[in-house]
């Protein structure tokens, strides 16, 4: 395991404000060449029917879709493993200023490729900002009992402050590499 910490996880409940953060961050830190991808909902007017990622340089991606025909399940959800793993294998993780995952969740762990890249990443020099399910699978609770990660953990109160740090964090880390 590394010296020193360069991994900082974003927790909390669903709809808390993990992703709203996330794109804060890359968009205030922009400078310093982010790289990664960030999920949002796909909505049919007031009901959500999937989730898709999307690159820090503008591609889209189906994570996963109720009525998609997959054996890859989570609730209503089937997951589009196939093509999660073929979008991840376009970014360039190893270019990045620091490396962006929104988020580590049940849907994308039902991919051993990405839970392969975020071993990777946890263990690299690499700065790695990251989302992470409150609870979840053995891999998910793993990673949140890493000695080398801090975990933030955001609700709709301190939402700004976390944000503020979290900034000061990243560029900390970044000058001393």
């Amino acid at each position: 395991m590394k010296e020193r910490t360069t991994n900082i996880l974003i927790t909390g409940p669903p709809g808390c404000g993990k992703t709203t953060l996330i794109k804060n961050i890359i968009s205030d830190l922009s400078f310093l060449s982010p790289v990664g991808f960030y999920t949002e909902e796909i909505r049919e007017g007031k009901m959500r029917v999937g989730f898709r990622g999307v690159s820090l340089d503008g591609r889209t991606f189906l994570l996963a879709r109720s009525g998609f025909s997959s054996r890859f399940r989570v609730g209503k959800y089937g997951v589009d493993k196939a093509g999660f793993e073929s979008f991840l294998a376009t970014i360039p993780f190893q270019d990045a200023g620091f490396v962006v995952i929104d988020e580590i969740g049940k849907m994308e762990c039902i991919s051993g490729q990405f839970c392969h890249l975020v071993e990777d990443l946890l263990s690299s020099e690499k700065c790695l900002l990251a989302t992470i399910a409150s609870r979840g699978t053995p891999f998910i609770e793993a990673i949140r009992q890493r000695d080398d990660v801090e975990i933030h953990l955001i609700d709709r109160k301190n939402h700004m402050d976390i944000a503020g740090r979290v900034k000061e964090r990243i560029r900390a880390l970044i000058e001393r590499t």
